[in-house]
């Protein structure tokens, strides 16, 4: 009889050891490591827009492919939108996401990602919008609203921002708009704007005379540097107009302009100081003296240098992000779906 227990025990033992285990889901550490790195290439694979944070996983499918030891996962994501600009390359955990103040954005992405010894994004999709302005006002109601990135007001505030950051600035070159990405409006002493734009660098310097400024084209070279500023230009009414005293330099009202710009150093020239320095590894004292740098025009930055920032060889585009209003979703497939939210922004009702 003891025998017989002894066979049947064996026997549950190996029934447990062959049996597969439960399919992993949203609690998973494994799934939420493959969902963060996977948003990651999201991020770098764009080309507009803002960077994408995670916010939690909705669901999730796990196929183990034992022939090639790997796994393909089947992913949903809510993402919230951060104040960083794809631009800049940072990698989504050191960029802020977009508090009630300044209009969250928010939506989900569906990906697929394969899985073994690297985590290997296949295909994106993201649907993203903005909360509604019904829906933050009832919050904040003295918050900045979202306005027509092509009023006048607008691109009065860009061109107004970017000349204070060319006079300003310790650059070698001047830099020219390219785009405008975000504008917003609130009233303080007037009508206060906004704004968030993209600039990249021109061929003039900046020893160029101001006559000439208008016919300065963009650097059409991969070392061209680009940046990313917020702007801002309070319009003050007509009675609180402040002018200089008669005979002083530019007698006209002022309008007060504040503007902060990153300046993020071009890959391809990260790429090139990376090889340099592999090189001059392997150079003598002589050598190293002969050697020069492959493109001449400064490299001066009064901001944080691109070592801070992630640097991946450009690829072609995997996916899409596109603004879409919000989808009627299904219940999650998977256990322990969806995960905890890591932000709610005090909007609780909304679904983000």
């Amino acid at each position: 009889m003891s025998v017989y227990l002894l066979v049947l025990c064996l026997a549950l033992l190996q029934q447990e050891g062959g049996a597969s285990s439960d399919p992993p889901g949203c609690n998973s550490t494994e799934v939420v490591r493959v969902a963060e790195e996977a948003l990651e290439q999201i991020n770098q694979d764009r080309t507009h827009g803002y960077i994408l944070s995670l916010n939690r996983l909705y669901d999730v499918s796990h196929t183990p492919e034992e022939e090639k030891d790997g796994s393909l996962y089947k992913l949903t994501i809510d993402v919230l939108e951060t104040s960083c600009h794809v631009t800049s390359r940072k990698p989504w955990k050191q960029c802020g996401v977009r508090g009630i103040g300044s209009a969250p954005v928010y939506g989900e992405c569906d990906m697929s990602v394969y899985v073994d010894s690297q985590v290997t994004l296949q295909n994106y999709s993201c649907a993203i919008r903005e909360v509604s302005a019904r829906g933050l006002l009832r919050t904040c109601p003295d918050c900045p609203t979202v306005i027509d990135l092509n009023g006048p007001q607008v691109k009065e505030t860009a061109d107004l921002s970017l000349q204070k950051f060319n006079n300003e600035s310790r650059l070698t070159n001047f830099f020219t708009l390219e785009n405008i990405t975000r504008a917003s409006m609130q009233w303080v002493v007037g009508p206060s704007y906004f704004v968030e734009f993209t600039i990249v660098e021109t061929v003039c310097s900046k020893k160029t005379d101001a006559s000439e400024l208008s016919d300065c084209p963009p650097m059409d070279c991969q070392f061209a540097h680009k940046g990313f500023c917020f702007g801002s230009h309070v319009a003050i009414e007509d009675e609180f107009e402040i002018r200089l005293p008669v005979g002083k330099k530019d007698s006209s009202f002022r309008k007060p302009v504040e503007v902060k710009c990153e300046i993020y150093e071009p890959q391809a020239a990260v790429v090139e100081e990376q090889a340099h320095a592999k090189a001059d590894s392997g150079h003598t004292e002589h050598q190293h003296d002969n050697h020069t740098h492959l493109h001449p025009h400064e490299h001066m930055h009064s901001v944080t240098p691109s070592s801070d920032l992630t640097v991946s060889k450009p690829r072609g585009s995997l996916g899409t992000v596109v603004n879409k209003p919000a989808p009627l979703r299904s219940s999650p497939a998977a256990s322990s779906c969806p995960g905890p939210h890591r932000h709610n922004l005090g909007l609780g009702k909304l679904r983000l």
